[in-house]
């Protein structure tokens, strides 16, 4: 398969440029197991579609204001996207700028901040930011929310809560966790009531995952890196699902990347560290059972991850389905309940029964 295989035609109207009054107000889609028919529901459905036993599986990770604007030392407006912050007031960042920065050249924010210019790691900059302030409290001092580049307007006050889950708690993400955007607390007790339990996986969103795939071959392709934690309690809390006959679903394809990124052995595993990996039809997925998932972009490397854990075809036409039927698409948008394509998949036994 290749890039152009994940192409679909998107209404540009169909972008959800802002949220829902509510949380859980979006519709949901719903992909059961092959060869049951699509159905148009709604997130506040889910209690009735899980089972009592169930785990649902959250990634815990907290947006943080990412956005800094300022000038090169030359005159020159630059913008300033955080990837990740580093030890010693040190951060891995995109910078928006007409010129590219030089090594050993200086930055300096509205706020008078000098920034270093420490050199250039492909599509990302290493820089020093020359302040006794620690940067996580500069950020959130001056920094912007960073909203997605296909929304087309600047953040507001609303974002800094709505573009945020309501479980978020380790900082260091630059885009949010979207399948969470969903879960508010009247929803989260509506799925404890019926006996479905949660987890958390900690998995800092990059500004890579937006970045365009640019290679038409998958082998070509270099996925960015992002770091992840599961921890050990977790693991536990998967292994006795399962052995209850419960099942595993994810809530965002953040979850599907830490946790296949942990599994070892026929089992997810702690881990803390670094993943690159690359989920793709033809990847077989092994960690869950289901997934809670929002609607991505055309050709993304999200979209794959998908449609590795769906099948390509269910879940390309349910793409078109979603554009038919005036789906909310991205970040702000609707999202979609998807299990296996194919029965054992994922040890994933007895789904139809479960459907309600």
């Amino acid at each position: 398969m290749k890039k152009s295989d994940f192409r679909y035609d998107l209404p540009t109207e169909l972008i959800a440029q802002h949220p829902l009054a509510a949380r859980s107000a979006s519709r949901l889609l719903l992909l059961p197991p092959a060869p049951a028919p699509l159905e148009d529901r709604a997130v506040r459905d889910l209690p009735a579609l899980l089972a009592p036993g169930d785990l649902l599986v959250f990634n815990d990770t907290r947006v943080i204001p990412a956005r800094l604007f300022g000038r090169k030392a030359t005159g020159g407006r630059v913008e300033v996207l955080v990837e990740r912050v580093l030890d010693g007031n040190e951060a891995r960042a995109q910078l928006g700028v007409s010129k590219p920065p030089a090594a050993g050249s200086e930055l300096v924010l509205d706020d008078g901040t000098r920034v270093a210019v420490l050199g250039r790691e492909g599509e990302f900059y290493r820089l020093r930011f020359e302040s006794d302030e620690p940067l996580e409290k500069l950020l959130k001092r001056i920094g912007r929310m960073p909203l997605p580049p296909y929304m087309t307007r600047e953040p507001d006050a609303a974002d800094a809560e709505r573009y945020q889950t309501v479980f978020a708690r380790a900082p260091g993400a630059v885009a949010a966790p979207t399948a969470g955007l969903h879960f508010d607390e009247a929803l989260l007790a509506a799925l404890r009531a019926r006996g479905v339990e949660f987890g958390h996986i900690t998995l800092h969103v990059g500004a890579g995952t937006f970045q365009p795939m640019r290679a038409e071959e998958f082998k070509d392709h270099v996925m960015h890196s992002e770091w992840l934690n599961v921890g050990a309690s977790l693991c536990e809390r998967i292994r006795a699902a399962k052995a209850r006959g419960g099942r595993v679903v994810a809530v965002g394809t953040t979850v599907v990347r830490a946790l296949e990124s942990s599994f070892r052995d026929g089992e997810v595993r702690p881990f803390a560290g670094d993943t690159r990996l690359f989920l793709f039809p033809g990847k077989r997925i092994r960690s869950v059972d289901a997934l809670v998932t929002n609607f991505h972009l055309p050709e993304s490397t999200l979209l794959m991850l998908v449609s590795a854990f769906a099948g390509y075809e269910r879940v390309m036409a349910a793409y078109a389905h979603a554009v038919r039927e005036r789906y909310r698409f991205f970040s702000y948008g609707d999202a979609m309940l998807v299990f296996p394509e194919r029965e054992g998949g994922t040890d994933a036994t007895a789904h139809d029964s479960r459907l309600h």
